[in-house]
């Protein structure tokens, strides 16, 4: 039997991944494919939150939602992040 640990293991790792600047970051957007840095998508702020659109294709890449004590992420239209260390 294959023995795994619970998500808490990713703490470290996300950490470091969190503490940068994200905008440098490269994503592959999900509808076109396209790979561009995060600073290049087309960012609308008359929705409840941050909206992030692909150039290419207008795809939603990420929403963030500021809900006062806590902040809503969502990366569904990227499959991929690419940053740099």
């Amino acid at each position: 039997m294959t023995h795994h640990l619970d998500g808490n293991v990713l703490a470290g790792a996300l950490s470091e991944v969190f503490a940068s600047d994200v905008t440098a970051a490269r994503g592959r957007c999900a509808g076109c494919g396209q790979t561009s840095p995060i600073a290049e998508a087309m960012v609308y702020t008359d929705a409840p939150g941050l909206v992030a659109r692909c150039a290419g294709c207008d795809q939603v890449l990420a929403t963030l939602v500021d809900a006062g004590d806590r902040v809503i992420l969502s990366l569904a239209g990227l499959t991929a992040v690419e940053l740099r260390r």
